[in-house]
C-alpha cells in the first residue's frame, strides 16, 4: 500500500478510536471502539509494527467480550407508574430537558393529559420514561418515551411495545401514534416496528399474539 494512504488509514483508525471515547452508551462505544481497534491492528501489521498490531487486537477481542455479555445478558424489566403530580417525576424532566428537546422538540410536561406514566426500571435502576395519553377511544399518543443515554439499545423500546403490548390492548388501545422530530428517534421506532403516517407521524398497531 501506498505510504500517503497508509498514513492517511492511520488517522482514520486514531479518530474511530477518539470518536468512541465520546460515546454515552456503553454498546455503542464497545462497537466504534472495535472498529477502531481493528482497523489500528490492520495499520499495525501493514506498517510491521507488531506490537500495534497485538495491542489492539487485544483491545478487540475485549470489546468483542463484553458486547458478547451485553447482548446474551437477562435483565429484568419493570413499570413503576407514578401519579401526573410526583415530585420525582417534575425533577427528573427538569434535569434531563435539555436532551429530551433532542427527541421532542417543544415537549413540555401537561399532566392533566395523562393516561398513562410509568418510569421503565432495568434491574431496578430508572432507564426511562414514558408518558402518553388516549387520543380517542383506541389510540394511544405518546408524549414522551425517553431513555436515558446509557440504556439505548433498543431493549427499553422492545420492552414498552412487545411485552407491554397486552397491556395496552386490555386497556383498549388498538394502535400507539408518536410525534418525531428527529432522524434518530425515526430509525428507532422503525426498528420497534412502526410505520410512517403522515409528516412527523409514526404508527403501530397492537395486535394481540
Amino acid at each position: 500500500m501506498n505510504a500517503d494512504y497508509l498514513i492517511w488509514f492511520g488517522y482514520v483508525a486514531s479518530g474511530i478510536i477518539a470518536l468512541s471515547m465520546t460515546m454515552n452508551s456503553i454498546v455503542k462505544f464497545r462497537w466504534i471502539n472495535l472498529v477502531g481497534a481493528l482497523s489500528f491492528a490492520t495499520y499495525g501489521y501493514l506498517i510491521n509494527a507488531i506490537p500495534v498490531t497485538f495491542l489492539n487486537g487485544f483491545i478487540a477481542l475485549v470489546d468483542i467480550y463484553y458486547l458478547s455479555k451485553i447482548y446474551s445478558k437477562k435483565e429484568h424489566f419493570e413499570t413503576l407508574e407514578v401519579r401526573s403530580d410526583n415530585k420525582y417525576l417534575c425533577q427528573f424532566l427538569k434535569f434531563h430537558d435539555k436532551e429530551i428537546q433532542k427527541f421532542f422538540r417543544g415537549f413540555s410536561y401537561k399532566p392533566e393529559m395523562n393516561t398513562i406514566s410509568f418510569f421503565v426500571l432495568r434491574n431496578m435502576r430508572v432507564a426511562g420514561i414514558f408518558l402518553a395519553h388516549r387520543e380517542n377511544d383506541d389510540t394511544l399518543k405518546v408524549g414522551l418515551d425517553y431513555v436515558l443515554p446509557e440504556y439505548r439499545d433498543f431493549k427499553n423500546g422492545h420492552y414498552i411495545y412487545h411485552r407491554l403490548r397486552g397491556k395496552f390492548i386490555e386497556e383498549g388501545f388498538k394502535k400507539v401514534i408518536i410525534p418525531v422530530y428527529s432522524k434518530k428517534y425515526a430509525t428507532y421506532l422503525k426498528k420497534m416496528g412502526f410505520k410512517k403516517i403522515e409528516e412527523s407521524l409514526y404508527q403501530k398497531e397492537l395486535t394481540a399474539q
